[in-house]
């Protein structure tokens, strides 16, 4: 533990101390550790700064212990069936943190809420937990990027540069190089890093999907004061960012009015009922990549009314497609480096036969 950076030593630091009630000395803590006092001191001063309800009391011969507030918790943390029942279906949206220690102390925890419960009622949470399904909708898979996930949330905390290599969609070959990670975002089953790329000299956005390898190094960097994640992304409509502002206007027919009313698509959302049944949306934005693609997906039961260039663009996507579709399909080719002739020995059985 003695290389383990402090995000994930004050983690282990938390989780000695919440299976020790009586709790622990700096020594002992020291001894188990494996750093020095001076480390494990400043940590737990860190923690409490930090609202943990950790205290420091005083026993036999003045001998000083820490220990987890013996009045927490504070309130009656046992649970009724139906919040037992949230949490165990609520496990599926903790995935993209597999493997990292904030996942297993998780599954710890949804380990012990199945032991309190006896076999009929474990039957019954299954049978429930059925009933609930979530779509994959492109979701990303993240049990490999365990590592990966570690690496960047440690940067983030300690505000350290972190080395990444990646492959982005365009490019034929990983690239490393340092930046400087500022926050994760989810969006649409997949996990977004979001940080200053100084090669750049702008904030970017980077899937994690595509990171092969992260590293934090031991230099620190400065997060712009009032950085805010949500602020960044309100001119988005999804994780897209531009840089001008560009108000959207969306007429949709009747038949899809009600499927847009259900759901909240963006913080700047102006829905107006229309006489005819449909509804007309409105959105301030500053990128209009990913609501293109959004509009498309209602087909003819949604027309751009304004921005021009947006309307111009899917235009020009209908034309393309509507080419493709007028011509007859193209048969499928071979991957490079493939032979599209049958095999041989295939050819000969058949021959044979």
């Amino acid at each position: 533990m003695k290389n383990d950076p402090p995000l994930v030593r004050q983690w282990l630091l938390i989780k000695i101390l919440a299976a020790r009630r009586q709790g622990a000395t700096v020594g002992e803590l020291t001894g188990e550790m494996r750093v020095s006092m001076k480390t494990i001191r400043r940590d737990l001063v860190a923690l409490r700064n930090a609202g943990f309800p950790l205290e420091e009391q005083a026993g036999e011969y003045g001998r000083k212990s820490w220990s987890l507030d013996a009045q927490w918790p504070r309130t009656d943390l046992s649970f009724t069936f139906d919040e037992a029942l949230a949490l165990y279906l609520g496990q599926r949206f903790l995935e993209p943190l597999a493997g990292t220690l904030f996942w297993q102390s998780a599954q710890s925890a949804l380990r012990k809420i199945r032991a309190s419960l006896d076999a009929r009622t474990l039957k019954y949470l299954d049978r429930m937990s059925g009933t609930f399904h979530r779509t994959l909708d492109g979701a990303g898979n993240y049990a490999d990027k365990s590592e990966i996930l570690d690496q960047l949330l440690i940067g983030i905390e300690d505000r350290k540069v972190t080395f990444i290599t990646y492959q982005s969609q365009q490019a034929t070959e990983p690239v490393t190089y340092d930046i400087y990670p500022y926050g994760v975002v989810w969006h649409r089953g997949s996990l977004y890093l979001v940080g200053h790329a100084p090669r750049h000299g702008e904030i970017r956005h980077w899937k994690v999907d595509r990171i092969e390898s992260a590293e934090v190094s031991s230099f620190p960097f400065e997060r712009p004061e009032g950085f805010d994640l949500a602020a960044h992304f309100e001119g988005s409509f999804a994780v897209f960012r531009g840089q001008a502002a560009v108000q959207v206007k969306v007429q949709f027919t009747r038949q899809v009015a009600r499927y847009i009313q259900e759901s909240r698509w963006h913080v700047s959302q102006r829905l107006t009922p229309q006489r005819d049944g449909g509804l007309l949306a409105e959105f301030n934005l500053s990128a209009t990549e990913e609501i293109k693609s959004w509009i498309l997906s209602f087909g003819r039961h949604a027309e751009v009314l304004e921005p021009q260039s947006l309307r111009d663009e899917i235009n020009g996507e209908l034309r393309a497609l509507l080419d493709r579709y007028a011509a007859p399909p193209e048969p499928p080719q071979p991957a490079a480096g493939r032979s599209s002739r049958p095999n041989s020995h295939a050819s000969r059985r058949r021959k044979t036969n």
